[in-house]
């Protein structure tokens, strides 16, 4: 039988504001210079090599539908598809049904970019939110709402946008 390797945890000093505020920090800083690291490697943002992950596991996808799965404005993600398809990366189709809607495709450009491009492709942080368990998200969602509630004047729509690293 082979052994597995455990994780020893350090310990850690108690929470306090400020050390609550440096991990946040370390979040920040780790998931910008991934993204930083993406565009100089494959010359592509970090959202756009998201969106080009995104079309890769669902192709075809509406503008709408990428929007949601990557949890920004439709028309920020527009704007993304645009660059993206002007680039060669991405194509657009309309559908004969409904010449309205739109479909979004990889293209052999696209798919090779993303090939050779850094991983994870979604960026460092949606990659580890993903990776968490139910009950890790709900709990860290839950105590984010508390310290949102404590701040005046939040912008809700800031959650519609990417970070500005990533864009």
């Amino acid at each position: 039988m082979a052994e597995t390797q455990q994780k020893v945890k350090k310990p850690t000093a108690p929470a306090s504001p400020l050390s609550v505020l440096q991990r946040f920090r370390i979040l920040i800083r780790t998931a910008q210079r991934h993204s930083q690291w993406i565009e100089r490697q494959s010359g592509v943002t970090g959202a756009q090599l998201w969106a080009l992950q995104e079309l890769r596991e669902a192709n075809g996808l509406r503008v709408g539908e990428l929007a949601n799965r990557m949890a920004l404005h439709q028309s920020t993600t527009s704007n993304m598809i645009d660059r993206l398809e002007g680039s060669g990366l991405v194509r657009k189709e309309r559908t004969s049904a409904d010449q309205r809607v739109v479909r979004l495709y990889l293209t052999e450009e696209g798919a090779e970019l993303l090939a050779r491009a850094p991983s994870p492709a979604r960026g460092v942080l949606p990659e580890a939110l993903r990776l968490m368990d139910d009950e890790g998200l709900e709990s860290l969602q839950n105590e984010l709402d508390k310290l949102l509630r404590q701040i005046k004047h939040l912008d809700e729509g800031f959650g519609m946008q990417p970070l500005p690293f990533t864009e």
